[in-house]
């Protein structure tokens, strides 16, 4: 993303390895960027070199070499590498070597782009389930209050009206510090970016400076890569400290979320749907619609805010509450944050409906956690009275443990479940399927093809049906055996309905 920079920085080879205390090369280089990515250097960069989790970077450096790098940043390992690689040739690149590049890297992006986030108010939520909805909630905050305003996160990267799809939640150092400049660049001051739990433990976000962060909730994913419930929950953890933040909004409605509101060490306002001790808390919450819901919330010194939303579900009761709050803090007035939800439509790929000529509710959703599953199932069973059609697959290469989890939440929560695939990845598709336990379960029925699935549910579906297709959301293709194939549920589903017609 530094192609939308408007200045340009640069540093000297001997101010980087200073600033990383570490000896510096003999020969001094001026160095104008920051990659990870060998594919993408331009001439005069610093190409670094981390360990990934399949090789490490320092393979890719003849290529970063090739494309102009001024320089290699490494770690020891790399280092033993890349001069097994070159032995004493005259021509060996410029190498610095530091150790935990990893927890280097943040704080070497953010001095090298001008430590933007002093210059912007920036806003993190962190949170299994919920994260991409608050932040378009706040952003659509924002905007109906005449801010400027940028977003970043799972879906995609907005600056003003530009918009940039997302390849991840939130993006490598480099790339995330110039991002900020680039908001910084152009006074856009109010930033929202979502934060994962993956980014907290690899140090992406190590350098960035929070106004204040939110947490939303905690439930079972990424075990995969964390290996348990409380390393997961520490990964989050580090966002609500000194560190990264001066104050914090915390969602205490789960166990992990009064845990962590008890351990924060920053200052912290608690958020609740049940507990009206809280800072923030829901007051009312009347019956809801096909068009919405209304409820009420009470905030700090007693102000009583009257929110109707197009919204629904109570668990985005707790989401508009979290983006209030963060919008309050931000210096917006409470009954302007409340007002401008009466027009938010939430973030793409969530509850997002495809409409249907024959009365059919076809909603797609981005659940991929049993815990997202159930509440949005109860969402829908509060709103729509017919039968419930979910479709559900499970990602490969991901914690395998959850897929059983995510199956029963299925099958318990729908009339009709069908099991399919989502992005199999390296895994077989059958294989995932059978993990999630169909024959558990006399409603389920199997179809390892997607598009053949979503068919099979439309056919079924008559008029005041659900069909609820999950997993995938606003992803646009589906990973197979390392190729990405052009797969969106929405377009596939517009599709077939058409085809019906």
């Amino acid at each position: 993303m530094r192609e939308l920079l408007q200045y340009e920085y640069s540093r000297s080879l001997k101010q980087i390895a200073d600033f990383l205390e570490i000896t510096h090369a003999a020969k001094d280089a001026l160095v104008t960027g920051i990659s990870l990515d060998s594919q993408k250097i331009d001439a005069g960069d610093l190409f670094v070199a981390l360990q990934g989790a399949k090789t490490h970077g320092i393979h890719f450096m003849n290529q970063a070499i090739a494309a102009g790098a001024a320089a290699i940043l490494t770690d020891e390992s790399g280092y033993a590498i890349a001069r097994e690689q070159l032995g004493a040739k005259a021509h060996a690149p410029l190498i610095l070597v530091t150790k935990n590049l990893r927890g280097a890297l943040g704080p070497l992006s953010a001095w090298f782009y001008g430590a933007p986030t002093h210059d912007l108010r920036l806003y993190g939520v962190t949170g299994t389930n919920g994260k991409t909805t608050v932040a378009y909630l706040l952003d659509h905050i924002w905007r109906e209050n005449k801010r400027q305003s940028a977003l970043m996160g799972t879906v995609e990267t907005k600056i003003g009206q530009e918009r940039f799809p997302s390849v991840r939640t939130t993006v490598e150092a480099p790339d995330l510090q110039a991002l900020l400049a680039t908001f910084s660049e152009r006074h856009i001051a109010n930033v929202v970016m979502e934060v994962s739990s993956h980014a907290l433990a690899l140090h992406r976000v190590d350098g960035t400076r929070f106004a204040a962060v939110g947490f939303t909730n905690l439930s079972q994913d990424h075990l995969d890569f964390h290996g348990d419930m409380d390393s997961y929950y520490r990964a989050k953890k580090r966002l609500f400290t000194l560190s990264f933040a001066e104050s914090a909004m915390i969602n205490v409605d789960s166990e992990w979320g009064a845990r962590l509101y008890a351990e924060a060490s920053i200052p912290a306002l608690d958020l609740s749907l049940t507990n009206r001790k809280s800072a923030w808390h829901l007051v009312d919450y009347s019956a809801t619609t096909p068009s919405g819901m209304n409820f009420s919330v009470r905030g700090p010194n007693g102000v009583l805010l009257d929110v109707s939303t197009p919204l629904v579900g109570e668990y985005n009761v707790a989401n508009a509450l979290m983006a209030i709050a963060l919008a309050v803090d931000s210096g917006i007035d409470p009954l302007s944050a409340a007002a401008a939800l009466s027009t938010a439509q939430g973030a793409p790929g969530r509850l997002e409906r495809v409409a249907h000529p024959e009365g059919v509710h076809v909603l797609i959703d981005y659940a991929h956690s049993s815990d997202a599953i159930e509440r949005v199932l109860a969402a829908v069973r509060a709103n729509l009275p017919g039968r419930v059609i979910g479709i559900l697959g499970c990602g490969g290469d991901r914690d395998p443990g959850k897929r059983p989890l995510m199956g029963a939440a299925l099958a318990q929560g729908c009339d009709i479940a069908i099991f399919t695939s989502d992005n199999p990845r390296s895994e077989s598709a059958s294989a995932i399927i059978e993990q999630m336990g169909p024959k558990r379960f006399t409603n389920v029925t199997v179809e390892i093809e997607r598009k053949v699935a979503i068919e099979r549910a439309l056919e079924l579906a008559i008029k005041g049906d659900v069909v609820l297709i999950l997993g995938k959301g606003h992803e646009t293709g589906q990973e197979i055996n390392g190729t990405i194939h052009p797969f969106d549920d929405r377009e596939i589903a517009q599709e077939l309905i058409g085809k019906r017609k």
